[in-house]
């Protein structure tokens, strides 16, 4: 049945070129979907849009910096160009960076900033007005267990992904005031996943990045991304440990956070084996990381 309403559809993933947006990217496309995936690293596209149509899909490469809001339009036209219209708009793209928060460059902060938060907004500002005139579509963001929980080390990240839940209840608000019911707006909040994220992130805090347990398959993250687009829903976590944290925040919030943080600080600062300080792809894409998986649960 999933499979047949996602046949002909037409979806943008936004951060395809590794991770969740790769495998989304695969999925849609056996399931009969036409997709267009965008990223900073157009190598990895071009060959992820091979890779689709040897299997008999449909698949169009835009490269696209996110924090650009003209290259985010030139990329929505370029998808309306190549297949009509669109159906399904991911925002997917996400880059983060740990450290004290006055120890990272300010600059990293501000482009993760840009990247998340500015990135989805301009995804969410352009899939907004073709949905409005076509008065149908479904627009995910792929936020994070962070836009719920904060932890430390991870500000601007953090800060984006509260950012982001916060638009898309603004969004869904709107829509219900004006009637849109064929427009729908979701949220989509993984706990930690096992993907390139973590070999993409910036760290300043003099250790490797310490990984908490559980990390979640990122294959999960993909089969829900799949099933909101059939059926939309407003917000859903992705991860049993998300869920429990979740309601044991609504029921406890300053217990919660106050464990959450002195687990984020243990795994960071006393279980971390040394390591240099690093921008990541933050800044600037890198070539490695091309993967859905980032080979990171057994070490968590």
């Amino acid at each position: 049945m999933q499979d047949e309403a996602l046949r002909n559809r037409v979806v943008v993933i936004t951060g395809a070129s590794s991770g969740i947006g790769r495998g989304a990217a695969l999925a849609f496309a056996r399931a009969g979907a036409a997709v267009v995936v965008a990223a900073r690293r157009e190598g990895l596209l071009q060959a992820l849009a091979a890779d689709i149509r040897a299997e008999g899909g449909r698949a169009l490469a835009v490269p696209c910096n996110v924090g650009d809001a003209a290259q985010v339009e030139a990329l929505a036209q370029s998808a309306i160009e190549a297949f009509g219209h669109v159906d399904v708009w991911i925002n997917n793209a996400g880059v983060g960076v740990v450290g004290p928060f006055d120890e990272v460059p300010l600059v990293e902060h501000e482009q993760v900033i840009r990247t998340n938060l500015l990135g989805t907004l301009h995804g969410c500002y352009v899939a907004m007005r073709h949905f409005r005139q076509r008065r149908q579509g479904t627009l995910i963001n792929v936020s994070s267990m962070f836009g719920k929980l904060p932890g430390p080390y991870w500000s601007s990240y953090v800060a984006s992904k509260f950012a982001i839940n916060g638009l898309a209840d603004a969004l869904r608000q709107e829509l219900r005031r004006t009637g849109l019911g064929g427009v729908h707006v979701c949220s989509v909040m993984p706990m930690t996943t096992d993907t390139p994220f973590f070999t993409h992130a910036g760290n300043y805090t003099g250790r490797e990045i310490g990984l908490p347990h559980p990390m979640h398959d990122a294959k999960k993250v993909v089969a829900t991304l799949l099933r909101v687009a059939v059926e939309p829903r407003d917000e859903v976590i992705v991860g049993y440990a998300g869920r429990i944290a979740n309601l044991a925040h609504a029921l406890a919030p300053k217990a919660v956070e106050t464990l959450f943080g002195l687990e984020t600080h243990r795994l960071q600062f006393r279980k971390a084996a040394p390591s240099a300080f690093t921008s990541g792809a933050v800044l600037h894409p890198r070539p490695e990381g091309d993967a859905i998986a980032g080979g990171f649960r057994k070490s968590a």
